[in-house]
C-alpha cells in the first residue's frame, strides 16, 4: 500500500511525525509532497529534522499569496505529482490551503482521500481555515476524527459511515517529546533572563487578529500591560503587519522571539507560567502540558480545553489582564485527545481500507 502526505504548514509537519513513523514501522509507503505554503526555515525544515521525519519526495515551493493564488498554484502542479506516484491514499492534514487543494486535486483524480484531523468545527464562517476544514470533509472517503466532539460534528453533518474515531496525532509527537525534555529548562530563560513559572509564551498569527491594525495595536498593547515578562514568538506574518501598521512590537513587559523548533516551544511552554494565543494547535498543546491558556479568539475547535477549564476566549484585549492572571484551574486526568496511538490507527485503518 502506498499513502501520499500532502503538507505544507507548521502545525501539519507536526502531525506528520507521528504518522511517517508509523507508515515506516508498518512496511508501508509514504510519499511526502510539501507544498511550500510554510517556506521560512524556522516553520516549515528544521520540523522535518527536528522530528525525524523522512525528506520531502516532492517540494512544490508555492510561498506566499492570497487563498485563491496559493491554492490555484498548488492545483496547478498537484494533478501530475498523484499521477506520477500513484497513491492508494492522499492523506490530508488539518484545515490550510494545502489540505483543500490537495483534497480537490485528489478526489477530480478518483484517487481516494483520507481527512486527518476530521469533524472540528469553529462554526465561524468567516475563518478560512473553517472553509478549508468543511469543504475536504464532505469531499474525503474516510475522515479520521480526533475527538468524540468531532465525531458528533460529523454526524450532524451526515458524515457519520466514513467516521472513525483514531484520537489525536499531536498528542502522540507531544508526549514523546515532553518525556524527551525530562525537565530541561527552556533557551528562552538564559536568553532573556526569565524565571521559570513567571513568564507568558505568545503566538498571534490568524488574519482576524492581525490585520486589522487598530485591533492588533490593542492585542500588542494588552500583552505588554500584562504584570509579568511575555515572550511574543513573533510568526513572519505579524512582524510584517506590525511593520505596516507602524506597530512596535517591543513595548512594556513584551519581549520579541524569534520563531522556536518544536522541542523548544514544549520546553518553553513547560516553563512558562501562561499561553496566550490564537493557535489551534497550541492551546491544545499547553492543555496537554497543564498549562494554563489564555486564547485571543470568540471560538475555538477544541472545545473540550474551555469545558475543562484549561482555557479561556478572549475577544476583546481589554479583558486579557484579568484573564490571564484568572486562579488556576482544577487539576484533571481527563485525555479527550486520545493516549499517543493515533497515528498506528490511522494506518491501521488506510490499510484495512
Amino acid at each position: 500500500m502506498k499513502i501520499l502526505s500532502v503538507v505544507g504548514a507548521r502545525p501539519q509537519f507536526v502531525k506528520l511525525a507521528p504518522i511517517d513513523r508509523a507508515a515506516r514501522e508498518a512496511g508501508v509507503e509514504h510519499v511526502i509532497v510539501h507544498t511550500g505554503q510554510h517556506y521560512d526555515p524556522m516553520l516549515s525544515d528544521i520540523f522535518f529534522s527536528e522530528l525525524g521525519i523522512s525528506s520531502p519526495d516532492v517540494h512544490l515551493g508555492v510561498g506566499s499569496g492570497s487563498h485563491g493564488v496559493q491554492t490555484g498554484a498548488m492545483l496547478g502542479q498537484l494533478d501530475a505529482v498523484f499521477d506520477a506516484h500513484a497513491p492508494d491514499w492522499v492523506l490530508v492534514y488539518g484545515d490550510t490551503n494545502s489540505t483543500v487543494a490537495a483534497a480537490l486535486s485528489a478526489v477530480k483524480m478518483h484517487i481516494p482521500v483520507a481527512h486527518l484531523e476530521a469533524g472540528l468545527r469553529s462554526f465561524n464562517r468567516r475563518m478560512p481555515e473553517e472553509h478549508n476544514r468543511v469543504l475536504t470533509d464532505h469531499a474525503a472517503d474516510i475522515l479520521l476524527a480526533p475527538t468524540e466532539v468531532a465525531m458528533a460534528h460529523l454526524a450532524d453533518e451526515g458524515l457519520e459511515a466514513r467516521s472513525v474515531l483514531v484520537g489525536d496525532v499531536m498528542t502522540d509527537v507531544l508526549y514523546s517529546t515532553r518525556d524527551e525534555l525530562s525537565g530541561e529548562p527552556s533557551v528562552l530563560i538564559d536568553e532573556l533572563g526569565l524565571t521559570a513559572g513567571e513568564f507568558q509564551v505568545a503566538t498571534i498569527h490568524r488574519a482576524e487578529n492581525t490585520d486589522d491594525p487598530v485591533r492588533l495595536a490593542q492585542i500588542v498593547e494588552a500583552l505588554g500591560a500584562l504584570a509579568t515578562p511575555t515572550v511574543l514568538l513573533a510568526h513572519p506574518r505579524l512582524v510584517a503587519k506590525a511593520a505596516e501598521a507602524d506597530i512596535d512590537l517591543e513595548q512594556g513587559n513584551l519581549r520579541v522571539h524569534r520563531p522556536l523548533a518544536y522541542r523548544d516551544l514544549i520546553a518553553a511552554v513547560l516553563s512558562s507560567g501562561h499561553v496566550v494565543t490564537d493557535s489551534g494547535g497550541l492551546q491544545k498543546e499547553a492543555f496537554l502540558l497543564r498549562v494554563p491558556c489564555t486564547t485571543v479568539r470568540t471560538e475555538t475547535e477544541w472545545v473540550e480545553t474551555v469545558q475543562l477549564g484549561w482555557n479561556a476566549l478572549v475577544s476583546d484585549p481589554s479583558v486579557l489582564a484579568e484573564t490571564v492572571a484568572r486562579p488556576a484551574p482544577s487539576p484533571t486526568d481527563e485525555a479527550p485527545y486520545g493516549d499517543g496511538s493515533a497515528a498506528r490507527r490511522v494506518v491501521e485503518v488506510l490499510s484495512a481500507g
